[in-house]
């Protein structure tokens, strides 16, 4: 049998029918062609999770599949298993791709130390137990809550007021009367003695001894040896760092705290005091609390083999345990992450892939022309002020009028941009970025996609929009060049929407009575076969659900379809 033990790597191709991605090698050539949707690392045991028509399967390192892609989404591998979820439910996969439970749960966690947490709605409250390496239910669905196992025990909370220590068969080891018990972290846990939103935290052992009454607005597990805390009384933040007396290496006095490993935290300012939600900017201390650096980077990831992960308002870089740039690795203009992945460096800055050697040789980069035809071709455009704006518009390219293309690709700078007001935008992030939904002769159909997030808010906004264009004209087509004049296609247009609706489960969310119709202006899109037209997030179904979506053949248009239109004539 073949064998191929190389390190293989995600890569994303922009094309004139989407982003495809593949696997490269070290040299920067594709190994596994780049046919997917979606694909994740490949992990230590060969096998990598890829996505294709929105379906995720797994691969081996040859690009076969393992497994189909017919399921909503596969976690990594834990333990040999990973966790598998289809219409159906939860289950669990081992690595030749067997399902290993008899029956889909609700839901089930991640395997650590042999013993996966899963779920089950009895009454109309979940009940939660775990499953061993083989699949099968070790500890029945019984508890409230569950966590996983550490050091071979876990905390369960089976009724209120009362947690336990079990073992990795349920059998109880300790009791505990409290409304919140946390979990576990290096033998101690968190612990409320009030069961409301804003009461303290306070630190016991396992055996139930209080180490420190309630103290803190904010605890997490202990780590190293070290725990994070906070002790804000209101929206703003005071965290700190204990060592396991109970002592402060770190005074609670910093808007974050992040532990990275290797003896090293991040602290960080508030960049507005009053407004603490902005965020920090970050300085490196030691694990004793001196501090190594200035205040001077917007992120700090962990350390790993001396090196960690940061960044400030220009750049992405390495710094060392003393918190000094690395200059002889690469640094990338542009905000992000850089990794180490084996013998090379996988930078994800400014919402883009690339990879490089030790020495900071560029091996390979995704690319910002997108061939559409011989003639035609989409260039990618790059718009960033300052660390919170970050757009990449389309400009098209080949038009046989200069002023035409000009118009056009100024046209779509401007629906990229964020229309806010520039006093929004200073209280907000906002990104932007754009694929190719559909070309076909001179009809180009542009997805351009954002997301605004306002500072402090519980989630952002996205919106898309998707134009039309005529290469040839430089006309941005609208829904109502698409049919006959007086056709009153919005009646009946809204009428088949109505329909699916009331007959579709895929539509079982929309609110009750929330849809109206749509309007003349409806969002759109067109394929050669269907037309879509959806609803932003809101207007007719939870946030959550994202953009409602409905897909309307042209055979049920026939009567009004402007087949003699430019439109239509476009791309038929």
């Amino acid at each position: 049998m073949e064998k191929r033990r190389m390190m293989l790597f995600p890569a994303p191709v922009r094309t004139a029918k989407g982003t495809f991605w593949g696997y490269i090698d070290k040299k920067g050539e594709f190994a596994v062609q780049p046919i997917f949707q979606y694909a994740m690392d490949f992990q230590v045991n060969g096998l990598a999770v890829v996505e294709v028509n929105g379906q995720y399967g797994i691969i081996n390192e040859f690009g076969k599949f393992v497994v189909k892609p017919s399921y909503w989404s596969i976690s990594d591998f834990e333990e040999g298993r990973a966790i598998v979820v289809n219409d159906k439910g939860s289950f669990v996969m081992n690595e030749q791709g067997k399902l290993l439970t008899s029956k889909p749960y609700t839901y089930i966690r991640t395997y650590q130390e042999s013993r996966a947490v899963f779920s089950i709605m009895k009454n109309n409250t979940s009940l939660y137990g775990y499953l061993d390496l083989s699949g099968k239910e070790i500890i029945p669905a019984q508890y409230q809550t569950a966590n996983n196992f550490q050091n071979m025990t876990a905390i369960v909370q089976s009724v209120e007021r009362n947690f336990k220590l079990i073992d990795q068969k349920g059998a109880v080891k300790q009791t505990y009367n409290y409304p919140f018990v946390g979990m576990q972290g290096e033998g101690f846990l968190a612990f409320k003695e009030v069961d409301s939103y804003d009461a303290k935290f306070g630190v016991m052992t396992l055996a139930g001894n209080v180490m420190i009454p309630p103290t803190y607005s904010g605890f997490q597990p202990f780590q190293n040896g070290l725990a994070v805390v906070n002790v804000a009384e209101d929206y703003t933040n005071k965290f700190g760092v204990i060592n396991i007396e109970g002592k402060y290496v770190i005074q609670p006095i910093y808007n974050d705290v992040n532990l990275l490993g290797e003896n090293r935290i991040a602290v960080g300012k508030a960049i507005q005091e009053d407004e603490p939600f902005r965020g920090s900017m970050f300085a490196v201390a030691t694990s004793r609390g001196a501090l190594l650096t200035d205040f001077e980077f917007t992120q700090v990831l962990p350390y790993e083999k001396g090196f960690a992960s940061a960044s400030n308002n220009e750049s992405t870089f390495f710094i060392n345990r003393s918190g000094k740039v690395v200059q002889s690795l690469p640094i990338l203009k542009g905000s992000g992450t850089l990794s180490f992945e084996g013998d090379i460096i996988k930078a994800n800055v400014d919402l883009r892939i690339s990879y490089y050697t030790l020495t900071g040789q560029q091996i390979w980069k995704q690319n910002t022309v997108i061939p559409l035809s011989r003639k035609y071709k989409v260039l990618e455009g790059k718009f960033r002020p300052n660390q919170n704006y970050l757009v990449y518009y389309p400009q098209v390219e080949g038009m046989q009028s200069d002023v035409l293309e000009k118009q056009v690709n100024q046209q779509l700078r401007n629906l990229s941009m964020s229309k806010e007001s520039e006093e929004n935008l200073a209280n907000s992030e906002y990104t932007a970025d754009f694929d190719i939904e559909f070309f076909k002769k001179q009809l180009l159909v542009l997805e351009l996609h954002s997301y605004i997030y306002p500072f402090g808010a519980a989630h952002g906004m996205p919106s898309k929009v998707f134009p039309h264009i005529d290469l040839q004209t430089g006309v941005f087509y609208q829904l109502k060049d698409l049919f006959k004049e007086n056709s009153d296609y919005v009646t009946i247009l809204s009428a088949i929407i109505q329909e699916q609706i009331k007959t579709d489960e895929q539509y079982s969310y929309v609110f009750p009575d929330a849809y109206k119709g749509i309007s003349p202006d409806q969002p759109f899109y067109v394929s050669e076969e269907a037309l879509y037209i959806y609803f932003l997030p809101y207007e007719i179904v939870p946030y959550a659900a994202g953009f409602p979506t409905f897909k309307i053949p042209y055979t049920q248009l026939e009567t009004i379809l402007y087949k003699e239109g430019l439109f239509w004539k476009s791309f038929h």
